[in-house]
């Protein structure tokens, strides 16, 4: 009798073996005994870190935030490069048996809700079908690379290509670069790629304020200390959220803290770049934060190169052979190197979602992404969203991909204990809790009318993409709140 009563285990698909699908896995085996697959549509794990590849990638966090809370792991430098990223997600993947779960090389491409059996249907790439009881989009924000969409940019006759598909087989040396964007990726490939080409021209549409990120490697003391030191590594970690919090308050428009950033960074400006007029191109004439700060040392020091150019207007056409910007002029170059950025309002981009009555989560999205902790969405019963909308900041994506992932885990405990099939979001707790977001954004710096450009905004001019307030209340929100907004069904 007990074996007929036994239910048989909860069937989970991750979606994404990037630091969300990881975590979510981790946490999955930690806490569950649910059976899981993992599929990506890379040939690696590592997400954003198995893609980018570009000279000089590295992360502008501190490696103690930028990890994973439960592994303790020996970084060797304050900011870890791409490929130490690497090897920190492989790591990870090892170090937690996960590998036997992972099917690579898998997009999916569909996923629809049963009502009747309360289970997924999801479909892959090549054809296949699969059901699961819960599944964990774990996609990412900045995946989808965005392309201008200039006049005469498939005539241009040397090589082409976005940084997030960066083409190692072209040789820079000597040869006239053009470098279109001067966000985060652009500030770390212009000082990697300068020495080497012979000129470089660095387009910039708009200025962003930057901060020196004081990146080193880890002196073998510090490295033993925290080796060996019980809770070191942990203790440093605490304290670089505790900074974070009180930075944070310089994202409020007005505040003294916002005064302190910008005269900051507009001394880091001064003390760096030689040229006067280049010290003029590049400072904003927005509010410190309207845009996410760029952290990067090297950057404006490139500048002070022979072969570096700043060209302080957004680009309009390109020829054959060269790039036309907004003042008329053309410049002529070899190669031309897209640093344009993501569609990051555009979640769950290539996977089309069914929930109940066989809505498309596209179209519920049409005029604002949302979601109940930027985790759930009403109607789509069991399905769980990391890195969804505004929940990009906090200072660690980890950080918040293991709430995020700690909700997802915690749901899946709660059916498999039975008693429950299903759980979804309650509407009234989704809409309230998009209201409240709204309220905090609306004295950010990255208001609609601060003045500046930056990636957060939807359709209707909503911030989509970004928590606005700190880690330490989204653990609050994630561990207290998400039990008010998700009913369960038997």
């Amino acid at each position: 009798m007990a074996a007929k009563n036994r239910r048989r285990p909860l069937r989970v698909a991750i979606i994404g073996a990037g630091f969300g699908g990881l975590a979510a896995a981790v946490k999955l085996r930690q806490r569950t005994t649910a059976e899981f697959t993992i599929f990506e549509q890379s040939a690696g794990v590592g997400g954003t870190w198995w893609a980018n590849r570009y000279p000089g990638c590295e992360v502008d966090i501190h490696s103690h935030a930028y990890s994973f809370s439960f592994l303790k792991y020996e970084w060797r430098r304050t900011h870890a490069t791409q490929p130490e990223l690497l090897a920190y997600a492989e790591h990870v993947t090892d170090r937690f048996g996960l590998r036997e779960h992972i099917r690579l090389n898998t997009r999916v491409t569909h996923l629809a809700w049963d009502e009747d059996t309360r289970q997924y249907r999801l479909s892959t790439e090549h054809g296949e079908d699969f059901t699961f009881d819960v599944v964990i989009c774990a996609l990412g924000l900045l995946s989808v690379p965005r392309y201008p969409d200039w006049p005469g940019l498939e005539t241009f006759r040397g090589p082409r290509f976005h940084t997030s598909l960066w083409e190692d087989e072209h040789d820079l040396t000597d040869r006239t670069v053009a470098i279109v964007g001067t966000g985060s990726t652009a500030a770390q490939i212009v000082p990697a790629i300068a020495p080497r080409v012979g000129r470089l021209l660095v387009y910039q549409r708009e200025p962003g304020w930057i901060e020196p990120k004081r990146e080193r490697p880890f002196t073998a003391r510090e490295r033993w200390f925290y080796r060996n030191v019980p809770l070191a590594q942990r203790a440093h970690r605490g304290w670089l959220f505790y900074q974070s919090m009180r930075r944070f308050k310089g994202f409020d428009v007005g505040t003294e803290r916002q005064r302190r950033m910008r005269e900051s960074c507009v001394d880091f400006i001064d003390t760096t770049i030689e040229d006067p007029d280049t010290r003029a191109a590049v400072t904003p004439q927005y509010p410190w934060g309207c845009k996410r700060p760029i952290i990067a040392s090297t950057f404006y020091a490139a500048f002070n190169r022979p072969n570096v150019e700043l060209v302080p207007h957004a680009v309009t056409a390109v020829t054959e052979d060269g790039l036309i910007d907004d003042s008329g002029t053309k410049r002529q170059a070899d190669v031309l190197i897209l640093s344009t950025g993501f569609q990051p309002t555009r979640f769950l981009a290539g996977i089309e979602v069914e929930g109940s009555g066989g809505r498309s989560i596209h179209d519920v999205w049409a005029k604002r992404p949302s979601a109940f902790l930027g985790v759930t969405v009403a109607g789509f019963p069991n399905l769980f969203i990391l890195y969804g909308p505004n929940t990009n900041g906090g200072l660690s994506i980890i950080a918040q991909l293991e709430r995020q992932a700690e909700v997802a885990v915690r749901a899946v405990a709660r059916l498999q204990r039975g008693g429950v099939r299903s759980v979804d979001t309650r509407p009234g707790a989704q809409r309230r809790y998009v209201e409240w977001i709204d309220r905090q954004l609306a004295k950010h710096a990255s208001a609609m009318d601060s003045g500046c450009h930056n990636y957060y905004h939807g359709p209707d001019g909503a911030n989509v993409t970004q928590w606005p307030r700190t880690h330490l209340a989204y653990l609050v929100a994630t561990r207290v709140f998400a039990r008010f907004g998700l009913r369960a069904r038997p």
